[in-house]
């Protein structure tokens, strides 16, 4: 992608609507067009909130070191990770129930998704199904996030639908309830459809979590059934990750969710630095948490990261615009990575490294 000086306009301006620029304005206008318990859902955290401020500190504290006279005229922002391929160190992180920001939802970000190059990653969480979202963006790039109830036989299922619709990966977290109601191993537990009982359908779903009774071992039982890469998110500590890379698993997702589970846990910026040291520099080490800017997702890439997940802000995207509202967002971080890398002295963002960013 090299940059033009039309990139940002077109990226503000977009199908003659004007768009909010900074991260602040896009949240600002997102609250506004929000009720509040939905603005409350996506843009809050856990307790006092101190893991969300945690994880914009760490990017804080990393500044970029920018170099001289690079002849970087065209750059290159795709990235490649497990065979899946981006038009930018970013893929779309898992949020679920996005049906509260916006009546189509995941449907809206995956369109957006395709549409941008940017690979999606649908929540098993989410308002739409499977399916709906497979047919929505073609042979565009996507993942699936699984979140592992306490029925195997359901979570089984839901890896091959996932498999079967041209998923490109898995990966584990740890609610929407498209997933399990279009679900043919979830469904004969009914003793009626949910279309004619919603609540008891609905409490049938929720009585899967949480599933604190995981183990390794499960972890070695799912890389059984699954041919596709298996990733793990939520890891933490530099034990964790190796000892999910000893069950087999392809890559890490260095996460604490958004801050919005353990109220002052480590910010994921910090534990991936452990992370890579314990699995050395060939394992696939992906990071949430606190990515707001273009200076931000290089951050990570010069520290080692393989791409980086984005998550609050295409929310607010879809809750200003629709799926208009994901593509400006997504258009204008890559409009902004391209142009950091440009005065960074960077021809690519896979080829930065630590000595490009101090702190």
């Amino acid at each position: 992608m090299s940059f033009d000086g039309t990139a940002v306009q077109n990226a503000i301006y977009m199908g003659g609507a004007e768009w909010p620029i900074t991260p602040g304005d896009w949240e600002s206008r997102a609250e506004a067009a929000l009720e509040p318990e939905a603005f409350g859902y996506i843009a809050g955290g856990a307790g006092g909130e101190l893991t969300m401020r945690a994880n914009r500190e760490a990017f804080e504290r990393h500044r970029l070191r920018p170099r001289m006279l690079t002849g970087n005229s065209e750059r290159d922002l795709s990235v490649e990770v497990l065979g899946t391929r981006s038009a930018a160190p970013f893929f779309l992180a898992p949020i679920g129930v996005l049906s509260i920001a916006h009546p189509e939802g995941e449907l809206a970000c995956a369109r957006a998704a395709a549409a941008t190059g940017i690979p999606f990653i649908l929540s098993s969480a989410a308002s739409h199904s499977i399916e709906e979202i497979a047919e929505a963006m073609g042979d565009a790039p996507r993942w699936f996030q699984l979140y592992w109830i306490n029925d195997r036989d359901v979570a089984a299922s839901f890896v091959d639908r996932a498999a079967g619709a041209g998923f490109g990966a898995i990966f584990l977290s740890g609610q929407g309830c498209a997933q399990y109601f279009t679900d043919p191993v979830f469904l004969p537990r009914l003793e009626k459809p949910p279309e004619e009982d919603l609540l008891a359908a609905a409490a049938t779903m929720l009585s899967t979590f949480p599933n604190l009774g995981l183990t390794w071992d499960d972890l070695e039982w799912l890389r059984g059934q699954v041919d596709l890469p298996l990733l793990v998110k939520g890891v933490l500590t530099g034990e964790d990750a190796a000892r999910a890379r000893d069950c087999g698993v392809d890559g890490i997702i260095v996460s604490n969710h958004g801050g919005r589970q353990v109220d002052g846990a480590v910010a994921a910026l910090d534990a991936y630095v452990e992370v890579r040291e314990a699995l050395g520099s060939d394992a696939t080490v992906l990071v949430d948490g606190g990515i707001r800017t273009g200076a931000d997702v290089l951050k990570a890439m010069a520290l080692g990261v393989d791409a980086v997940l984005l998550g609050r802000p295409y929310a607010y995207g879809l809750a200003v615009g629709g799926q208009a509202g994901v593509e400006a967002v997504l258009r204008q971080l890559l409009a902004e990575t391209d142009i950091t890398l440009a005065l960074l002295g960077g021809r690519t963002a896979r080829d930065l490294d630590e000595t490009f960013v101090a702190g």
